[in-house]
């Protein structure tokens, strides 16, 4: 017993002195873990978005970490931590990434940081990073994607049709130096032999169309997806098409409608009109009500009057609820190109393929069959009076839409 005891008491003192030593070694310095968060100016919508930690270990030793980002509330994640080790005097940057849902102000808090020796029995606390203040936008990060595929001729590698234009609605502009990604079919030899150096003409459309993005705000838009509610998916591709509108010389609207009040951007060719689209899209917030299309009439003829390709983003869940509104689609193509864009419900598709071995199975799929054959009527009523449709996946939404852009301005029914 004497033996066990002083095995005993000289552990203890053994722990103690390397308790102390570790205390020692971690207080002595102030600032001997840094970490800065560095996150964008603002945060895109439906995107992973990167946060990067810089984090810089002053101490002369080797040290392990547990760090805590305090994320904003609206991401609901309350177990975030990451631990790594880090070498004496080095730097590292850790990465991760956050998908925003809903547009918005969200609120970085204090990043906290848990710094041991190897030892392991002291922990010393930081924290650090002030609070952050960051708004959640519209996909400007889709918008770039389908931007830099539109402006390097490769739209055709992210699922966009080549549309061969129908007609010559194109004009003479200048001739210019070639770049990468240029028809070779407009080079001019001429101009490229008085040169040295390869030279193309440059055409442009005869006249600047309209393409006016017309967005429902009801309670029919309020149906998630993926995190992310339908009116979401039409405010993201507003956006693209927007921009892509603009990069073709188009102009570009915006008109949004619901049961009381609506929001119209009038259309525009300058490139800074952009911004103000991206803006009035990033404070759009949808009601619970069901919207008047008689308003949305009276909006569009009021705010648009030349004929302008309307794309208008709404979700017909049955036959009945497109026929009570389908006068006032029909008004709206006597004075427009109207194009319906509205939405599969994707969750159908397992059903419509199982196999049922239940009576409840089988009622089930019979539900869902209804359901997808009342999509395809409500395409077809529409088809045969003379209104376009779109009938799409929400995440396919923006590559639809702008193929359907791209046709009809290549057949120059716009």
């Amino acid at each position: 017993m004497p033996v066990i005891s002083a095995l005993a008491q000289i552990a203890l003192a053994a722990f103690v002195a390397l308790t102390i030593f570790e205390f020692i070694m971690l207080f002595r310095i102030r600032d001997g873990i840094t970490v800065d968060r560095l996150v964008p100016n603002r945060l895109s919508n439906g995107d992973e978005n990167v946060i990067t930690l810089s984090i810089f270990n002053n101490y002369a030793f080797n040290c392990r970490l547990e760090i805590i980002d305090e994320l904003p509330p609206q991401f609901q994640i309350r177990d975030f931590s990451i631990r790594l080790g880090i070498v004496s005097g080095k730097a590292i940057k850790k990465n991760y990434t956050l998908r925003p849902t809903e547009r918005g102000v969200y609120n970085f808090g204090f990043t906290i940081c848990y710094a041991s020796t190897t030892i392991g029995l002291v922990l010393k606390k930081y924290e650090l990073n002030e609070e952050t203040e960051v708004k959640v936008y519209p996909s400007f990060i889709q918008m770039r994607k389908f931007e830099l595929y539109a402006i390097s001729n490769r739209l055709t590698d992210i699922g966009i049709k080549k549309i061969r234009r129908i007609g010559h609605t194109m004009e003479f502009d200048q001739i210019r130096d070639y770049v990468r990604g240029d028809d070779v079919r407009s080079i001019n030899w001429k101009a490229t032999a008085r040169a040295n150096s390869l030279m193309i003409n440059q055409y442009q459309d005869e006249k600047s169309q309209q393409v006016v993005n017309v967005i429902d705000m009801g309670r029919v838009m309020k149906m998630p997806f993926d995190g992310l509610h339908l009116l979401d998916y039409a405010i993201n591709t507003s956006l693209v098409i927007s921009n892509i509108a603009l990069l073709k010389e188009d102009k570009a609207g915006l008109v949004t409608f619901s049961n009381n009040k609506s929001v119209v951007v009038k259309p525009e060719k300058k490139r800074t009109h952009i911004q103000r689209i991206q803006e009035t899209l990033y404070n759009l917030e949808t009601d619970f009500l069901e919207s008047d299309y008689e308003k949305l009439l009276i909006s569009l003829r009021a705010h648009v009057r030349q004929r302008s390709l309307v794309l208008l983003y709404t979700n017909f869940e049955n036959y009945s609820s497109m026929e009570r509104q389908l006068p006032f689609l029909q008004r709206i193509a006597k004075d427009h190109l109207l194009v319906t864009v509205f939405f599969e419900n994707t969750e159908l598709s397992t059903l419509l393929e199982m196999s049922p071995s239940k009576v409840g199975d089988i009622y089930t799929k019979t539900i869902a069959e209804q359901f997808n054959y009342e999509k395809k009527q409500i395409v077809k009523a529409l088809n045969q009076r003379g209104i376009h449709t779109i009938l799409t996946p929400p995440k396919e939404l923006s590559v639809n839409a702008i193929n359907k852009y791209l046709e009809l301005k290549a057949r120059g029914l716009i």
